[in-house]
């Protein structure tokens, strides 16, 4: 009887301890808002370098240097908004997983495309996809401030694209099954 009841309590204290998962839930979301944050000041950041891209009186070499700049402050920015977005995608998928789902997010078209994560497997393979798009967007920030001074770097960057492209194929879903899943129902 006594260890009957002993072991409820215990059962209980453990059920209970997930909540300390709301420390990485709340952590993640802060991080996440500082993500956008940062991201939002790249966009403004890149609105000073399109006003200068525009004035005619820099010459051509100064011309393709603000050029270069532009297109580097998009590859931050959208590297920022992704990384806002693993985190948030963290903070949806282990509150669902350790706390109790989000009922808003259930009756919502939207989530059922991009949460609604059922197993750690689910949330694993969604967090690995938006990762790995930073990665791209990484590649491609590092490619744009690499000089090709031989055949050799040439080879370097067609090698790592092609890894890219392999990269792409290997995280498509497989299986018309994944295909269904991931994609909403259609309204007909």
């Amino acid at each position: 009887m006594i260890f009957k009841t002993l072991e409820r309590v215990f059962e209980s204290m453990l059920w209970n301890v997930r909540f300390v998962t709301l420390v990485a839930v709340i952590a993640s979301l802060i991080g996440s808002f500082a993500l956008f944050y940062v991201a939002i000041l790249d966009v403004v950041r890149l609105f000073g370098e399109l006003a200068h891209y525009a004035d005619a009186s820099i010459g051509n070499d100064a011309h393709d240097t603000i050029r270069l700049q532009i297109v580097t402050s998009v590859a931050e920015f959208v590297d920022g908004f992704l990384f806002a977005l693993v985190l948030l995608i963290f903070a949806f998928g282990i509150y669902e997983l350790f706390i109790g789902k989000i009922d808003a997010a259930e009756r919502s078209e939207v989530a059922k495309r991009i949460l609604l994560i059922r197993s750690l497997d689910d949330l694993k393979e969604r967090l690995a996809k938006v990762i790995f798009l930073i990665l791209v967007v990484r590649y491609f920030e590092s490619a744009i401030h690499r000089p090709v001074q031989s055949a050799l770097d040439l080879l370097y960057l067609a090698a790592g694209i092609v890894l890219i492209a392999v990269g792409l194929y290997l995280t498509k879903p497989k299986h018309e099954s994944e295909l269904r899943r991931d994609t909403p129902p259609s309204r007909h």
